[in-house]
């Protein structure tokens, strides 16, 4: 193992499994319900448990807990491969389905019948409700909780034979009405759904429950730490209970749940049931959205595996539930952008200068460094004429304080990688709107400071009008206008109409050959990536801004 990795009690609870050889090897198991896309919440889950099985040279397997075909589709499937394979990870062996095992959870349900430990149920969903109880309350027993054996045995068969509606009866567990941990109180193990199935098409009528499923998967793969987050706490008692009454799988060396907090993030939901509800609702035009928490929609916003890796390192692991400050996940993409991202120059807001003192018709090739704190990144061309663009936030009419280091009237700032230009007038449009700004520019500044000794304090950046390319800057903020949008029963009315502002402005020639999904540094104004849906436009998602605002 990795003796610079950070320790934690999952990591601590493995050395002494091994120590005690109650394990000779681990395992692991990634087992996302195919019902949405992934999102970074879930990239915590992928980070722990595929670094886990590096580090302690074990395996890690991936595993669509697939139980539900109501809600589950093959596009989900394949974005949430995509998604591992982005943030580095490849699993073991072939990919499993818990739908691969549907025979094996049925022979292990008549198990449990014949121990008379499972049930057919006829309550419907208000009476089984009403006859559970409440956390104050105990529950009471079914009437059909002392059905005998052979007739619970026959009813199984005519559910898997699709005699019965959906709705009308299912297969309870029989544990505990009077527990106090609401899940122990004969839970549901099996349904009955005519949904045809991604994996196994129309073959079943009745499907297992995720509690009844994940367990037995996990068995079944022999995975040795079966690691959930917090919310499945209590559940832990329904897991060790099923395997511990099978057979097949009542031995030391079995599967063992272990829980960790989950990833809260500000001004956004983990909730792939929250997160879809802002899809169908027409919010968020889709899965893979830059504004969405997705895997998906963080990779068409710029952020890089690496980033996402190094933020989940830095919240690590723990039991303690909180909502982290997105601010860590901002710093996290900068700073490996900050050190990646070749440098250019785009206007989002751009105005039109014109440079008097310079000759009409003549083009000028200057260089700049692709990154300034990299030689070996080499340089770029950038051009200089007479017609210029700018950004509309960098000239003022008259220096509005102290502090301002752009362009003015009778100021003068330095192109960045060019001339130091002097702002003489401007024109105006009807509405007064400042259209064109006439400035001169000092010939002999390329490089170097003015020969009298002046200083120049500001330096603004620009593309040269004729070979300017145009752009769509799509410019994101929070999703949210809250901290913690998910406590709110109507989080929905909580979005921030102002999380997409879209502009239009230019950009340095050389950006027309942009790869999709790879960061740039527009310099002054943030890193952006170009969008992975635009083809022939040039589109550029705003990824993060140069400094934390």
């Amino acid at each position: 193992m990795n003796k610079a990795i950070h320790t934690n009690f999952i990591r601590n609870k493995i050395d002494n499994d091994l120590e005690q050889k109650l394990y000779t090897s681990i395992q692991t198991r990634f087992p996302p319900e195919p019902n949405g896309y992934l999102h970074i919440g879930h990239a915590k889950s992928i980070c722990l448990n595929f670094g886990l099985a590096k580090d302690y040279k074990g395996q890690c397997n991936l595993r669509f807990d697939d139980t539900n075909p109501a809600k589950e589709d093959v596009e989900f499937i394949d974005a949430i491969k995509t998604d591992i394979k982005w943030l580095g990870f490849a699993w073991d062996g072939d990919i499993k389905y818990s739908s691969h095992y549907f025979n094996q959870f049925y022979e292990y349900a008549i198990e449990l019948i014949n121990k008379n430990l499972a049930y057919i149920c006829f309550l419907n969903a208000d009476e089984a409700r009403t006859y559970r109880g409440t956390l104050k309350k105990v529950g009471e027993n079914s009437p059909y909780r002392n059905t005998s054996i052979l007739e619970n045995l026959e009813l199984f068969a005519k559910m898997k034979a699709g005699e019965f509606l959906e709705g009308e009866c299912v297969l309870r567990a029989k544990i505990d009405m009077s527990s106090p941990f609401m899940c122990m109180r004969d839970p549901t193990l099996y349904r009955i759904r005519f949904d045809k199935h991604h994996q196994t098409g129309n073959q079943w009528r009745i499907y297992p429950m995720y509690d009844f499923a994940h367990c037995i998967s996990d068995a079944i793969e022999g995975v040795t730490h079966s690691l959930c987050t917090l919310e499945f706490q209590d559940n832990r008692r329904l897991y060790d209970w099923i395997l511990e009454n099978i057979n097949d799988f009542n031995k030391p060396n079995r599967p063992h749940q272990y829980e960790f907090s989950r990833l809260n993030l500000e001004y956004t939901v983990m909730s792939k049931r929250k997160l879809q509800k802002l899809v169908e609702d027409g919010l968020i035009p889709g899965w893979d959205d830059p504004r969405m928490p997705t895997l998906s929609g963080l990779r068409r916003r710029g952020y890089t595996a690496t980033s996402i890796r190094d933020f989940v390192n830095r919240i690590g692991i723990s039991k303690v539930d909180s909502i982290t400050d997105i601010t860590i996940l901002e710093a996290a993409v900068r700073n490996d952008l900050n050190i990646k991202a070749p440098r250019t120059m785009g206007v989002i807001d751009p105005i039109r200068i014109i440079i008097e003192n310079y000759p009409e018709g003549k083009i000028e090739t200057l260089k700049a460094p692709i990154h300034p704190q990299n030689e070996t990144m080499g340089k770029r061309d950038i051009f200089f004429s007479r017609e210029l663009y700018i950004d509309r936030a960098d000239f003022k009419e008259i220096v509005p304080n102290k502090k301002f280091k752009r362009l003015a009237i009778n100021k003068e700032v330095r192109l960045r990688s060019a001339y130091v230009i002097h702002a003489t007038t401007f024109d105006t449009d009807f509405d007064g709107n400042i259209t064109i700004v006439y400035a001169i520019y000092d010939p002999n500044t390329l490089g170097k400071n003015p020969a009298d000794g002046r200083k120049v304090k500001g330096v603004i950046h620009f593309v040269e009008a004729s070979k300017a390319f145009k752009a769509e800057f799509r410019l994101y903020e929070r999703l949210f206008t809250l901290e913690n949008p998910g406590k709110n029963d109507h989080f929905e009315q909580l979005f921030n109409p102002q999380s997409l502002i879209t502009s239009y402005g230019v950009v340095e020639p050389s950006m027309v050959n942009s790869k999709p999904e790879f960061a740039y540094q527009f310099e002054r104004e943030g890193y952006f990536c170009r969008d992975n849906q635009s083809s022939d436009e040039l589109i550029f998602n705003k990824t993060i801004s140069l400094h934390n605002i």
